[in-house]
């Protein structure tokens, strides 16, 4: 695995970006979610590895000790940092996949119809409004309370803060900080979002753990339902990360379907 600083000219101001970079093959850009990019980081190798794959992975500005330039401060301008990181890299037929909030950002960057795009995979996705289906409120749970909602098998998968090094506290405390940010005053969702995936060109995947009480089966449906070409696929004794809690039935599921689309 390769790790570099892409330094990219947004409209806005210049982005350093960091990104490793692993493997050869069919090319995915993977999006992490709240947790940082540690939640991505064995299922890149796991995609690389086993399924001979490319696999590009950013660190969203803010997360895992990086800058964020105090005018990146959304999901959209974000994604259009993404894109151009494709431009940047040549990079076509890719197939993006985010989890969580880079759940968010995939579909923000399927909107801004790069043709560098092949397909996206949302995975246990937030950013649209489902009314009777709330994201539940993260930042105001404990660790212990977020790990209940978000694992299938809490004990096996939970984190204990306090257990941790300071450093990698203070990272953690970033984190958050960045994802407060990004979340926006709607609360990692933007209402106007579920109409505009009509204009979505690219096919869509949505899965998700059935065990997921961050953000509900039904409210998947519901964001694979506003895609044009979307297929739903749900995940059994996994909830909100089948990255890590179920990671042989996410690869299977994802790339299956990315490489379906040759």
């Amino acid at each position: 695995m390769t790790s570099t600083v892409r330094t990219l000219a947004h409209p806005s101001g210049t982005l350093d970006l960091t990104v490793d970079d692993q493997g050869q093959g069919r090319t995915y850009l993977l999006l992490h979610g709240g947790g940082g990019p540690q939640t991505v980081a064995p299922f890149a190798r796991l995609l690389a590895e086993q399924r001979h794959a490319r696999v590009i992975t950013p660190v969203h500005p803010g997360f895992g000790g990086t800058h964020r330039p105090d005018w990146l401060t959304d999901v959209t301008t974000l994604a259009e940092s993404y894109a151009l990181l494709l431009d940047e890299l040549g990079l076509t037929e890719v197939t993006v996949v985010g989890n969580s909030i880079g759940g968010w950002i995939a579909a923000e960057l399927a909107l801004a119809g790069s043709d560098r795009i092949s397909a996206v995979v949302l995975v246990n996705a937030a950013g649209i409004h489902v009314p009777g289906h709330p994201i539940a409120d993260t930042f105001s749970l404990t660790p212990a309370e977020l790990s209940k909602l978000a694992f299938h098998d809490p004990a096996a998968f939970a984190v204990d803060p306090a257990t941790l090094p300071e450093a990698a506290r203070a990272v953690m405390a970033a984190n958050r900080s960045a994802l407060e940010v990004y979340s926006g005053p709607h609360v990692m969702a933007d209402p106007g979002l579920r109409g505009r995936l009509a204009a979505v060109a690219a096919p869509a995947l949505v899965v998700w753990g059935a065990s997921d009480q961050v953000v509900d089966a039904d409210y998947g449906r519901a964001y694979a339902a506003a895609f044009p070409d979307s297929e739903f696929r749900l995940l059994p004794d996994t909830g909100h990360m089948p990255q890590i809690e179920t990671p042989g039935q996410l690869l299977s599921v994802v790339a299956d379907f990315a490489e379906a689309r040759r």
